[in-house]
């Protein structure tokens, strides 16, 4: 088991299957954030700003550099040719419990509908367990956001019995059920 408390991978991180490209996020990057995460449906059921323009785009980029820098999180864009992002999907080690890896994800409103959720995720997935080596991979997906829980049943994730997550978005409590990657 791996016993790095840190998510170290040498950069640039760049993974390739299932049709999508995930590399991390660039300072050309940022109208496509704002146009990606200035969305209601990602101010639903993400922590980011809302409304999110370039000076969020800006600090959310700088986040994603500080967490990486510290060991915390990887946050890739996904693209299907390396290019424009189409969304995004994260690994971060879980508050609950810092031996597993915890992936978040959102695909941008012109992006939807395309599968590019489930590849990411699957890839991401497949990625952590071999490279990282975390106890479990888990998802925490709010009851109500269905569309993220069929992402999590495609990509074999399965609902556990744990207590629900809580946390705090925007001000909101948010509650999470957690999901975890069949072994």
């Amino acid at each position: 088991m791996d016993t790095n408390r840190t998510l170290t991978l040498v950069p640039p991180v760049r993974l390739e299957g299932y049709g999508v490209r995930l590399r991390e996020w660039s300072e050309a990057d940022l109208a496509d954030l704002v146009a990606l995460y200035d969305d209601p449906e990602m101010a639903r059921w993400t922590p980011v700003a809302s409304p999110f323009d370039l000076d969020a785009a800006r600090a959310y980029l700088a986040g994603a550099r500080e967490g990486r820098a510290e060991g915390r999180k990887i946050q890739l864009a996904v693209t299907t040719d390396g290019g424009l992002p189409r969304g995004e999907v994260l690994l971060f080690r879980s508050g609950a419990d810092e031996r597993d890896v915890e992936l978040a994800y959102g695909v941008g409103p012109a992006h939807r509908g395309q599968g590019l959720a489930g590849r990411a995720v699957r890839l991401a997935a497949e990625h952590t367990v071999r490279e990282i080596r975390p106890r479990r991979v888990v998802l925490r997906i709010d009851a109500a956001n269905v569309a993220s829980e069929a992402v999590g049943r495609a990509c074999a994730f399965e609902l556990t019995d744990e207590p629900p997550v809580r946390r705090v978005s925007r001000g909101r409590e948010v509650v999470l059920r957690t999901w975890r990657l069949r072994p």
